[in-house]
């Protein structure tokens, strides 16, 4: 190899330079295994290149205990950050070869991990200098030799320094994994890119456990670039001054489907200075309040709905009792039939609250209005059918209308009659529903419509544009109601 000296070129080679260092070096890829070793390193550890090159160290070397995990925590810190590591004071044993007796040995070393980069493509390795300091805490031990005051002192230096430093590195894990653990967001960006360095379990949950770490927010999360996300950590990370939103509405994509999520969160951006005050980057905290934000929406929008149904519902009221006033014989009557419509109209609001004004089941609108009657006598069958909330209000009313007036004049006057319903969607995307009653009276024509059938007509064609084809003969009344299907479930329909 060839190194440049006052404009000269010598020439040097760098291996056989490797091997004459005076103090151990070794090298190990990110595996443990060894890539050299110099002279003065094998004569440490007892050790030819020949058996040392390929082979793992801590298969060499095994140690189970403290020191093996610190050294093993050494190496990987290094091949992972790129930077150097000390172990200024570890106790390891090594074994002795069969040809020195065998055995373990009883050593005491300092060692400093430095980063090494291999040709492109071919990763990172780690380069040991190793010091061994047996003889002196031997001296230490003895304490009989005062003229090595000097040593034992520099040894218990060392000491001091690396307890420390391992209660340092434990106070710091145990901070990283109360960051970590934490059910509040945190992320650290580093520098003008805003390159993620640090991010916690609640952060990885929120964007769809993306590979963040060494990317800047831009590569990573590209969604947020026109959000304004971008302008907002380049101000704080520019001028220092701490940015706070709440329930700021932020597109994320979804790392499965591909689609943009809604998300509300509470956040904060600081920026983070250095020990002279010179800012390398800003600190992201916060919370998603989605459910929240979600919540609050659906409860204005209930409450507005509920505003809307109460007006609706007393509208229906008014329209009810001046009707039935109209068309009683008499007060008596008028109040129980006034009674009765307020109960039909009652049970259906009672039923659309349960639901929180989302929907009901047809079934269950018409099970609740007959369910007064012996359940011998009352027959449902059809499939499940959602109804919007309009159209449970009018149902209930429209199945309490001919439940009583199968009560009065039908097949529910006698002691033996039977009611059957019926009801299925229809290819041509109607819903068809049969009232039939038999083991009543013959059923007749009326010479004129009640109140009763003019509120039925008005809730079938009035209100859903559908049919009312009621027929009367011997065996008992009976009627099909079709209305288009989407209008009840509240669908609009294109005209």
């Amino acid at each position: 190899m060839l190194k440049r000296n006052n404009g000269r070129d010598c020439a040097i080679d760098f291996g056989d330079l490797f091997d004459a260092l005076p103090s151990p070096h070794m090298v190990l890829d990110r595996n443990h295994c060894y890539v050299a070793v110099n002279k003065a390193y094998e004569k440490v550890v007892m050790r030819d290149r020949e058996e040392l090159i390929g082979r793992n160290l801590f298969d060499l070397f095994p140690n189970d205990g403290e020191s093996g995990q610190r050294l093993r925590q050494s190496f990987d810190r290094v091949i992972e950050t790129g930077e150097a590591d000390t172990l200024a004071y570890i106790p390891y044993d090594i074994p002795r070869p069969p040809e020195l007796g065998g055995g373990m040995e009883q050593r005491y070393w300092t060692a400093v991990h430095t980063p090494v980069s291999g040709k492109a493509g071919a990763g990172r390795y780690v380069m040991q200098n190793t010091v061994d300091v047996t003889d002196i805490v031997r001296l230490r031990q003895a304490a009989s030799l005062p003229f090595r005051r000097a040593e034992t002192q520099l040894l218990e230096r060392a000491r001091e320094a690396e307890e420390q430093h391992k209660a340092l590195m434990s106070e710091s894990a145990e901070f990283r994994r109360l960051f970590q653990l934490a059910p509040g967001f945190f992320a650290v960006l580093t520098g003008p890119d805003h390159v993620f360095t640090f991010a916690n379990d609640a952060y990885m949950r929120l964007v769809g456990e993306r590979q963040l770490i060494g990317r800047t927010v831009r590569e990573a999360l590209p969604e947020v670039s026109g959000q304004g996300i971008m302008d907002l950590l380049d101000e704080v990370y520019r001028t220092g001054t701490q940015y706070q939103a709440e329930a700021r509405r932020v597109m994320i994509r979804n790392v499965e489907s591909g689609e943009l999520q809604e998300t509300y969160l509470d956040f904060s951006y600081d920026a983070i200075r250095d020990t002279k005050g010179n800012i390398t980057g800003v600190f992201v905290q916060g919370s998603d309040r989605s459910e929240d934000v979600k919540r609050q929406h659906r409860q204005r929008l209930l409450l507005a709905e509920l505003n809307h149904r109460v007006k609706n519902t007393l509208a229906s009221v008014q329209s009810i009792v001046a009707q039935t006033l109209r068309s009683a014989p008499d007060p008596a009557t008028a109040r129980k039939d006034i009674g009765a419509r307020l109960a039909a109209l009652s049970k259906a609001h009672n039923l659309l609250s349960a639901q929180e004004w989302a929907s009901t089941d047809l079934a269950e609108i018409i099970g609740q209005e007959v369910a007064v009657f012996d359940p011998e006598r009352i027959s449902l069958d059809g499939p499940r059918f959602t109804l919007s909330p309009k159209a449970s209000i009018s149902f209930a009313m429209l199945v309490h209308e001919l439940s009583t007036n199968a009560v009065k004049y039908g097949a529910l006057s006698t002691d033996s009659g039977t009611v059957a319903v019926q009801w299925k969607e229809e290819p041509d995307g109607n819903l068809k529903l049969i009232w039939r009653e038999s083991g009543g009276p013959p059923a007749t024509e009326p010479a004129g419509k009640g109140f009763g059938a003019r509120l039925i007509e008005s809730i079938v064609s009035g209100e859903f544009g559908g049919a009312f084809n009621p027929s009367f003969c011997e065996r008992g009344f009976s009627c099909i109601v079709t209305i288009e299907a989407d209008k009840l479930r509240g669908v609009k329909v294109q005209t």
